[in-house]
């Protein structure tokens, strides 16, 4: 049995070897190509298993072995002027080595999931290069800052409950800001790579994962200097309060999983409702003319500890709240939380509910409140900020969800 085990594992080591092979031999790389990272994979697997039977010093040496006969192949390649300056082949063939010590130590999954990503990381080369290219210095510090925020300050946190009702832990708090600053990270991203010039309807979707607030503020202050672009800042205005909707869904699916069908559901509804406002003003007005809002990279450390700080108070004011005003109180603090921002309600409430310190009807019901109130606030933003054309289309809209909130908030059964 031990035999056919190690005899399936140099089979998926052959296959996997192949496919790193293949995509090297496709890009006319002389250091190795199809044979050799089959060879080097199995090789992986073999030195793995006898590591097993005759002592731990194999696999090591094996993997000392085949570096020293990269750095002697690429030696003799730039003797013969027929190098280059790249190490990403190398590095692979090294990689694939351990993807067969992998196979060989009963880790078929990870293995296949390495390769696998080994593979897109080297057929991607041109695209990947094009992203860092288009990616500016303000960008890449955001990335660092990400950096910062996640790998950094959070392992230092301390993971216990602190405070007089037991709802403050560092580091799911901090936990939280990580997770809200890795969304809109990825959407800016994605904006600055495609939303920019592929219409409104796929700005507005990357401006509500964004922010929907910020892109609310940016649409309604370019209405009021081009009052042409009126319609058009309405719809990705309203587009991006629709998305607003799915970035809760999936908020609560992370957060309180359990929870996520009876949570979820009633935010489904108003996403639908949302989706179709948003929808019937896009087929009426696609060929609008609207400059997207240029987004700020959403990483910016003073917004992470402003986050930390809301999502701090809203979970104690919410076991304040609860503890001696009744349930009926939470529906403001879920208004007054929902104005400027609905992650830091969407999360404190999914994170008690998953708790089960708030009943699931209570739950959903203070995050479409908080919702709604995000609504209102939006609304004012562009009565405020913007062109008057704008405001009256956004806000029948507005009002039509809103109606579709309170309906679901009093006669959903739950």
């Amino acid at each position: 049995m031990q035999q056919l085990e190690l005899l399936v594992d140099l089979a998926i080591a052959f296959g996997l070897g192949m496919l790193i092979g293949m995509e090297r031999e496709r890009s006319a790389n002389p250091v190795a190509g199809v044979r050799t990272f089959t060879l080097i994979t199995m090789l992986g697997v073999m030195a793995g298993a006898l590591s097993e039977l005759h002592g731990s010093w194999i696999l090591p040496a094996a993997f000392l072995g085949v570096l020293a006969l990269l750095v002697a192949g690429n030696f003799i390649l730039v003797e013969l002027d027929q190098g280059d300056a790249g190490m990403t082949t190398e590095v692979a063939a090294l990689l694939m080595f351990t993807v067969g010590a992998a196979l060989a130590a009963d880790l078929r999954l990870v293995a296949a999931i390495l390769a696998g990503a080994v593979t897109l990381l080297l057929h991607w080369k041109a695209p990947l290069h094009a992203v860092v290219k288009k990616l500016g210095e303000a960008d890449f510090k955001a990335v660092m800052r990400l950096v910062l925020i996640g790998l950094v300050i959070l392992p230092a946190l301390p993971d216990r409950n602190y405070g007089p009702y037991a709802v403050l832990n560092p580091f799911r708090i901090w936990l939280m800001v990580v997770l809200i600053v890795t969304i809109s990270l990825a959407s800016y991203v994605a904006w600055r790579l495609f939303g920019a010039r592929k219409g409104i309807l796929l700005s507005g979707v990357l401006g509500g994962l964004i922010s929907s607030t910020a892109a609310t503020v940016g649409y309604a202050h370019r209405s009021k200097d081009a009052p042409a672009h009126a319609d058009g800042a309405a719809i990705m205005i309203i587009i991006a309060s629709a998305v607003v909707f799915a970035r809760v869904l999936i908020e609560i699916l992370i957060v309180a999983p359990s929870a996520f069908g009876s949570l979820g559901l009633p935010v489904a509804v108003m996403l639908a409702l949302m989706c179709a406002i948003s929808y019937l003003g896009w087929r009426r007005r696609r060929d609008a003319v609207v400059s997207p809002a240029e987004p700020e990279p959403p990483s910016d450390i003073k917004g992470a500890i402003g986050f930390a700080l809301l999502y701090a108070a809203v979970l104690l004011g919410v076991a304040v709240t609860r503890e001696h005003l009744g349930t009926r109180a939470l529906y403001g603090v879920a208004a007054l939380s929902g104005l400027t921002d609905m992650d830091a309600i969407t999360l404190s409430t999914a994170q008690l509910v998953q708790a089960g310190r708030i009943e699931t009807g209570t739950g959903w019901r203070l995050i479409l409140v908080g919702g709604m109130a995000n609504l209102v606030f939006k609304a004012g933003a562009v009565a405020l900020l913007g062109h008057r054309q704008l405001f009256l289309r956004v806000s029948r809209a507005f009002a039509i969800a809103i109606i579709g909130g309170v309906a679901l908030v009093l006669f959903w059964p739950g």
